[in-house]
Parts: C-alpha cells; sequence; structure tokens
C-alpha cells in the first residue's frame, strides 16, 4: 500500500510530521490530492485539542484546495481530476430542524473538516461529497485555500448584511478576515472604511480598496463614523471584545454589527443604545459549501485575492507558529 505524509495531533499542542497509508473513499465520499492547505486561528481547536469529544490522532486543515484523485460509490457530480476545495463545513445530517430549514452550518451533528475528519494538512485526504466547492481555473491552489474559510466568512457576511451599493461599509481590522474584507466590500460597491491602529497601515488599507482610513490611535471611530453618516454595517474582524464594544456608537439609524472575529471577552452594549436606534447586533460563521464558491467566483470576478505566506508541509510548525503570533501578513498556506 502506498504511503503519504500527513501531520496529525497525537496529543494537545503537538503537531507530529508522519507517514500513513493512502486512503481509501467511502460512500458519497472522494479523495483528494492536496495542492495547498490554509493555517487558519481555528485550527488550535484541533491543536490545543479544544473542541469537546475530538478523537485522536486528528489532522487539521479545514481551507484545502487540490484535485480529485479517486471518487467513491454514489459520486455521480463530481469528477477524477476536477479542481475542488473544502472548507468548515464538512457533512450536515439533513435531518435536524436547521437543516429542515436549510441552515446547514447550524446543523445540530455538523462535521467539521479536520476536527470531526481529518483535514488538509496532508498529500491527501478523504472528503465528503457536501463538503466540495469548485474551484474556478483562474484561482491557483494557494489564492484559493484561505478564501474557503477567511474568504467566505468575510464575504458572506457583507453579502447578507444590511448594506446596499452607496451604503457606509466599516471593516474593523486589517488582518486575516480585514484585508479581504476591505476588498469585498469595495468591489460590492459599499462606500469602505478601514479602522486600525497605526498610521503606517493607511497606505495598505487604501490599496485594499478602502476609500477612508481611521487610525484607532488617534480618531474617535465613533464620532468619525457619525460625522459620516453612521455606518450601515461595521464589520468586526479583530477578535476582541474591548475593541468592538466602541463601534456601537459608530452606527447609523437601523444600523448593524456584524461581528466574524470570535473572542471570549464580552461585549459591552446598552438596551438604550439597541433601541434607540433599531440597531442589529449580529454574528457570523463561515459558510456551506456552495457559498465558498460563490467566493471564490466572486474573487475571480473581481480580482480579489488573499495576501499569503506559503510553506512546504514540512514546515509546518513554523507555519502555524507565524499564523497565531502574528507574523505572517495575512495568512500562512501549506503547500503539498
Amino acid at each position: 500500500m502506498a504511503k503519504i505524509k500527513i501531520v496529525q495531533v497525537s496529543k494537545a499542542g503537538q503537531l507530529d510530521q508522519i507517514e500513513r497509508e493512502l486512503p481509501e473513499p467511502g460512500i458519497n465520499q472522494v479523495r483528494i490530492k492536496v495542492k495547498a492547505c490554509g493555517v487558519c486561528h481555528s485550527d488550535m481547536f484541533t491543536r490545543d485539542v479544544l473542541w469537546p469529544n475530538i478523537q485522536l490522532p486528528r489532522v487539521p486543515g479545514h481551507e484545502v484546495a487540490g484535485v480529485i484523485d479517486k471518487i467513491g460509490i454514489g459520486v455521480n457530480h463530481w469528477k477524477e481530476g476536477q479542481r475542488v476545495g473544502v472548507g468548515w463545513v464538512g457533512a450536515y445530517c439533513g435531518q435536524c430542524v436547521p437543516c429542515r430549514r436549510g441552515d446547514f452550518i447550524t446543523c445540530q451533528n455538523l462535521q467539521i473538516s479536520g476536527i470531526h475528519f481529518d483535514g488538509g494538512y496532508a498529500e491527501y485526504m478523504i472528503a465528503p461529497v457536501t463538503a466540495l466547492a469548485a474551484i474556478p481555473d483562474t484561482l491557483t491552489f494557494e489564492e484559493a485555500a484561505p478564501l474557503l474559510c477567511a474568504g467566505v466568512t468575510t464575504y458572506n457576511a457583507l453579502r447578507q448584511s444590511k448594506a446596499r451599493a452607496g451604503d457606509l461599509v466599516a471593516i474593523q481590522g486589517i488582518g486575516g478576515l480585514g484585508h479581504l474584507g476591505i476588498q469585498f466590500a469595495n468591489k460590492m460597491g459599499f462606500k469602505t472604511v478601514a479602522i486600525s491602529k497605526g498610521k503606517e497601515k493607511e497606505a495598505l488599507a487604501q490599496k485594499l480598496g478602502a476609500h477612508i482610513y481611521l487610525n484607532a490611535e488617534n480618531d474617535d471611530i465613533a464620532i468619525t463614523l457619525q460625522k459620516l453618516g453612521g455606518a450601515r454595517v461595521i464589520l468586526a474582524t479583530a477578535p476582541s471584545g474591548k475593541s468592538i464594544s466602541p463601534l456601537v456608537k459608530g452606527l447609523g439609524s437601523q444600523g448593524e454589527l456584524m461581528i466574524v472575529g470570535a473572542s471570549n471577552d464580552p461585549i459591552e452594549v446598552t438596551a438604550i443604545q439597541l433601541i434607540a436606534s433599531k440597531l442589529t447586533m449580529r454574528g457570523f460563521a463561515s459558510g456551506t459549501a456552495i457559498d465558498s464558491e460563490d467566493t471564490m467566483n466572486f474573487c475571480a470576478l473581481t480580482g480579489i485575492r488573499p495576501m499569503i505566506e506559503k510553506f512546504p508541509l514540512e514546515k509546518v510548525a513554523q507555519a502555524y507558529e507565524h499564523m497565531i503570533t502574528g507574523r505572517v501578513r495575512f495568512r500562512s498556506v501549506l503547500l503539498t
């Protein structure tokens, strides 16, 4: 039996590079020859064994781009040699109440790539057909990989927000999520405001498509946004309740605060703030495979691309360390 290289978590905090037998796809599954896999902050749920009842060993990785190498029984829509991606949402039951309402991402039996089944830190992986998204030919594998989590999260949030073309939309944070959010907001026709700390980030924000840059070190963000008419939508990408809380005052009438940067610290808001201006606060998580496909097609059409740093699979520890410490600008991608 042929051997393949993988990176697995055998115990908390440890990424082990080993060889394993080439897996075979089961019913409604495909085998993917992995070409690239993004290293996402959410991979810490696997590496540090933070997800409840996770079974070890487990191969992390839910920003997977590659080619179908073999199809299993029952697979009809997909073909060998097809370029595909796999994101956060792996398989869903189709029978629970959320699934019956079409809300597959909140499936009560959701299987997450790299958590409930082995992900893309490997030369090959097995994926359920429900996880597959077709990659446009104009995107490279390394460009596509981060779009399957960071990309779909920000794109999906903005396209399902209250904002319409011409509205004032602010993106808080210029990191792995924010640098894509700014590009999406611009291409969707929003008057785009980028919010971050430091004068040195202004040029980058403008390059990404921001019409206005607000320096959180010097500017009173809420007051400035109100002078601009109040934000219709603020997309909060930096995982900090302390930095998100003041943004509420920058929303206009019936404005919406969409939160995609996950943190454990509380976000402070008063009932009076919400009631007086009919504000909305909403959390948003990733998207399904078809959402990922929509994201990649939009990027292919508009020229949006993630900013990445590439690492060979054997340097996974360095790629993960760069991601978790913020040394990478803006996404780490493993190449196999």
